[in-house]
C-alpha cells in the first residue's frame, strides 16, 4: 500500500506507552533549524481603504477662501482648481494680499458666499503650476565651509527669492485674475483685508 498523502494524514496518532495507547498531535509543519539573530521586520496590515477625497460642494474654482492654519492665516485668498487627495491650488492674488501661488488643504480653510470671475485666466499656467513636483523644495548643496562661509556665521541668512519661473507663473496666473477684480467695487480691498474674531463674536451663526 501507498502512503497516505500530506492532506489525508491524520492530526492526531496513537502511539503506545508501555501497557497503554495515547493520543499524540501530528504536527505538519516542522520547526525552523535556524532563527534570525534579529527580529524580521513584518509590513504592517493596513485594514482602511484609501478613498478618494470628494471636495465639498461649496469649494468651487473662483470662490473666495479663508485661511485658518499656515504662515498666511486669516488671508482671503481665491480657489483655482482642485489637486489630488483633498488638496486646493489657491493664489492671493500676491499684488493685493501678498499670498503666492500655493497649495492648502481643504480642511483648513473656509468658503465664502463671494466668488470672483475666472475668465481670462491663463490654464497653461495653472496646469503647469498644479503638477507634481512644482513645489518641490530644492536641494541645498552640502560641501565644505570656506572662509567666507566661516565669517559669517554671526550674520543672518539671507532671504530666499522665488525662482524667475515661479514669478513669472504668479504673473501669467494674477494677471487676468487682478482685471477682474477690479471690475467689483470693494473687491480689493476684501481680499486686501484679514479675517480675526473680537470678542462676543459667535462663528456657528456668521454667513459667509
Amino acid at each position: 500500500m501507498s502512503a497516505p498523502s500530506k492532506a489525508t494524514r491524520p492530526t492526531v496518532s496513537k502511539k503506545k506507552f508501555g501497557k497503554g495507547e495515547r493520543e499524540v498531535p501530528h504536527h505538519t509543519q516542522k520547526a525552523k533549524k535556524w532563527y534570525p539573530a534579529e527580529d524580521e521586520s513584518q509590513p504592517k496590515k493596513v485594514r482602511k481603504t484609501a478613498h478618494p477625497a470628494k471636495p465639498r460642494p461649496s469649494l468651487q474654482p473662483g470662490t473666495v477662501l479663508i485661511l485658518l492654519a499656515g504662515r498666511f492665516r486669516g488671508k482671503r485668498v481665491v480657489l483655482l482648481k482642485h489637486l489630488p487627495q483633498g488638496i486646493l491650488l489657491v493664489t492671493g492674488p500676491f499684488k493685493i494680499n501678498g499670498v503666492p501661488l500655493r497649495r492648502v488643504n481643504a480642511r483648513y480653510v473656509i468658503a465664502t458666499s463671494t466668488k470672483v470671475d475666472l475668465k481670462g485666466v491663463d490654464q497653461k499656467a495653472v496646469e503647469k503650476v498644479s503638477s507634481e513636483g512644482y513645489f518641490a523644495r530644492e536641494k541645498s548643496k552640502e560641501g565644505k565651509q570656506g572662509e567666507e562661509q566661516f565669517f559669517k556665521q554671526g550674520e543672518k541668512p539671507e532671504k530666499k527669492k522665488p525662482s524667475g519661473t515661479r514669478a513669472g507663473d504668479q504673473k501669467a496666473v494674477d494677471k487676468a485674475l487682478l482685471a477682474n477684480i477690479k471690475k467689483e467695487p470693494h473687491l480689493a480691498s476684501y481680499l486686501g483685508s484679514s479675517f480675526g474674531l473680537r470678542k462676543g463674536d459667535r462663528p456657528h451663526e456668521m454667513k459667509w
